[in-house]
């Protein structure tokens, strides 16, 4: 069986979606003859902590862990925060405008901590698995990103005992939606560039997760990316709905970020439960995970808070159990420049849901051909207002008539075993 040294910032117990990628592969990686051993960080500045997560951590696999210094407590000191809160993703904000301390925190965070705040792991990550590599040995070394400090530990350590290394980015690095709020002069930016276009050009394979990704990532450095999604696992789904809510839910997953407040959508709820009596008797709109405070300022605008209910965190199999049961899944995608390219982990735990998925983004983007594809949602523009409305009312009627459940097609594809599968077809070709 051969080996694979897995880099990753988030394991197990952290929660949030950065865990999932990485702790199916690994889940499944056996299935496939290759026996993962994982290297993470001690003591993470975790988003959430989700311990329901590790019973997919396959049994007796060797787990590393080194501590890891991390700027985060001076940071919270600094802008007043309490010791114990999370660091919100995203530019997230709880409060209508930043405070003169966040800014400053922010430009910091930008042009010292090169590539990201974990970059001081980086050189006791390489000195550590440098000296267990001359004891132990690997067939492969995977680096996963962000945070993109892991690529540069698996760049050295590849290098200097040439292991093959596959570099996966769930994310974009300088085309990442929230790039340019990190302020960076010149030379940071340029800096950011030089060690991005090094880790393309340096490994073995690179993966991304869509084809906009790919396109994407060709215009920094020119090769070949392999294209492996994320998915949903058939054994956290169940193959059938359970009970559905009684009233006309609309779910939200995942942070809602000022670049995914879907202001349209807003104003299409607005009209209907002024338009629909029964419709507004009837609705609920749950919003699951952290919501910046322009997502609360629209919402309260329209006088829409008696319809919303704020959830701010469910464990995963909290999650997967409110998708089977609500009515319709909205989806947006982040109104940005690199629109077309996203595709949200939760979309794939969205087709198996059996509930239908109203997409807010770009028609022609890769969630949008997902959704398609697999006949399992709609897609509209962002200001796409009676399309939207349509969209919401004609559920509404389906709803009433009890015919809510869609029957999607070609889902299997994206199944984390098959997924699995895909992957090590691409360890195969780079150890062969």
């Amino acid at each position: 069986m051969k080996k694979v040294l897995v880099i990753t910032y988030y394991w197990p117990p952290s929660g949030g979606a950065g865990v999932q990628r990485w702790l199916k592969f690994v889940k499944y990686l056996r299935e496939f003859n290759w026996e993962p051993i994982v290297y993470t960080p001690e003591n993470p500045e975790s988003p959430a902590v989700d311990t329901t997560l590790e019973r997919d951590i396959p049994s007796g696999i060797t787990i590393l862990k080194t501590p890891i210094s991390e700027p985060y407590t001076a940071y919270k000191k600094f802008v007043g925060r309490k010791k114990d809160d999370k660091i919100k993703a995203g530019f997230l904000s709880e409060n209508k405008k930043p405070s003169v301390t966040e800014k400053i925190a922010v430009w910091v965070r930008g042009n010292f901590f090169i590539p990201d705040a974990r970059k001081y792991w980086i050189k006791p990550s390489v000195r550590y698995l440098n000296s267990w590599l001359a004891e132990n040995k690997v067939d492969a070394i995977v680096s996963t990103g962000p945070p993109h400090s892991m690529h540069l530990i698996a760049q050295a350590v590849s290098k200097l005992h040439n292991i093959p290394w596959l570099a996966d980015f769930r994310d974009p690095w300088t085309n990442i939606d929230f790039y340019k709020d990190l302020m960076l002069t010149k030379n940071s930016d340029l800096k950011h560039q030089r060690l991005e276009n090094a880790v393309l050009k340096d490994a073995n394979r690179v993966v991304v997760v869509s084809k906009g990704m790919a396109e994407d990532f060709k215009g920094i450095f020119n090769r070949n990316y392999n294209i492996i999604t994320n998915g949903y696992d058939t054994e956290d789904v169940k193959t059938q709905p359970g009970q559905v809510d009684k009233k006309y839910t609309i779910a939200h997953v995942g942070s809602m970020v000022p670049a995914r407040n879907p202001i349209t959508f807003w104003k299409a709820i607005h009209e209907l439960v002024n338009e629909d009596a029964e419709l507004a008797s009837k609705l609920e709109i749950k919003l699951v995970g952290q919501v910046d405070y322009s997502v609360r300022e629209a919402i309260a605008g329209l006088n829409l808070d008696p319809y919303l209910t704020f959830v701010d965190y469910l464990s995963h199999d909290e999650v997967i159990n409110l998708q089977q049961s609500v009515s319709v899944l909205l989806l947006v995608i982040n109104n940005t420049p690199n629109a077309k390219l996203v595709v949200t982990g939760k979309i794939f735990e969205y087709l198996k849901s059996g509930r239908p998925v109203l997409c807010i983004g770009p028609t022609d983007g890769d969630a949008a051909a997902i959704l398609s594809e697999t006949n399992t949602g709609v897609t509209y523009d962002y200001d796409d207002l009676s399309g939207i409305k349509n969209a919401i009312r004609s559920y509404f009627l389906k709803y009433k008539a009890g015919e809510l459940i869609t029957k999607g097609v070609n889902i299997e594809k994206y199944s984390r075993r098959n997924l699995t599968g895909e992957l090590v077809k691409v360890l195969n070709e780079m150890v062969n």
